[in-house]
C-alpha cells in the first residue's frame, strides 16, 4: 500500500492518493519479470538516496547500479575499449553477457584492417550482443575523422529473456565505456547498415 502526498507552501503535507499493489502478486507467474521489477525498484531507490547525499562520491552510483542490475563488467571490457579508443589497435569489439556468470565479457576483437562487413558478420543472427565500432570517414571538407559507435544488437529472433537482460543492463555497461560518441540500436541488419552508420557519423 502506497500513499501519495503533496507538500503545501507552508511546509505541511496532505495525502492526495493511494495505490495498493503487490509486486509479488503481479509477477508470481514469471520469476524473471519479478526479478527485473524488483531490481528496477531498487535502482530507483538508489538514485533517490544518492541524490540526497551532500557530496556523493563519483563511484557511488555506478557501484550501486551494478548491484541493482545484477550484471558485472569484466575488466577486460574496459581495457580493450581503451586500446580501441586511445591506441586504435582494434577496429571493433563484440561483448557478450554470460548469464551464468552474470558478467559482460569480451567475445571478439577485430583487427584494424577488418571491414564493416567483417564486423557485422561477427554478430550472431539470433542472439543479443553489445558492440563498439571505430568508424573512419571523410567529411565534406575532406577532413579525415573517426567516431566510436556503441551498438545494441537485439534481433527479433533472440530469446525474450536475453532481450530483457541486455536492455536492463545497457546503460550501466555504457557508463563503463567513456568515449562513446554515437549510440545505435538495431533489431535487424538494415537498422545498422553502412549507410545508416555514415548518416549518423556526419
Amino acid at each position: 500500500m502506497y500513499d501519495y502526498h503533496h507538500t503545501q507552501l507552508d511546509g505541511t503535507t496532505e495525502r492526495v492518493g493511494r495505490a495498493s499493489f503487490s509486486l509479488q502478486s503481479l509477477c508470481h507467474r514469471g520469476s524473471l519479470l519479478y526479478y527485473i521489477c524488483s531490481r528496477l525498484l531498487a535502482l530507483d531507490f538508489l538514485k533517490l538516496f544518492s541524490s540526497r547525499l551532500p557530496n556523493p562520491p563519483s563511484f557511488f552510483f555506478s557501484k550501486m547500479a551494478n548491484a541493482a542490475s545484477g550484471i558485472a563488467v569484466h575488466d577486460d571490457c574496459k581495457l580493450k575499449f581503451l586500446e580501441l579508443k586511445a591506441k586504435r589497435t582494434h577496429r571493433f569489439i563484440v561483448f557478450k553477457i554470460e548469464e551464468k556468470q552474470k558478467q559482460v565479457m569480451v567475445e571478439k576483437v577485430g583487427e584494424p584492417a577488418e571491414s564493416y562487413e567483417d564486423f557485422t558478420a561477427s554478430l550472431p543472427a539470433d542472439e543479443c550482443r553489445y558492440a563498439v565500432y571505430d568508424f573512419d570517414f571523410v567529411t565534406e571538407e575532406n577532413c579525415q575523422k573517426s567516431k566510436i559507435f556503441f551498438i545494441a544488437w537485439s534481433p527479433d529472433t533472440s530469446r525474450v529473456r536475453s532481450k530483457m537482460i541486455y536492455a536492463s543492463s545497457k546503460d550501466r555497461f555504457k557508463r563503463e565505456l567513456d568515449g562513446i560518441q554515437v549510440e545505435l540500436q538495431a533489431t535487424d541488419p538494415t537498422e545498422m547498415g553502412l549507410d545508416v552508420i555514415k548518416s549518423r557519423a556526419s
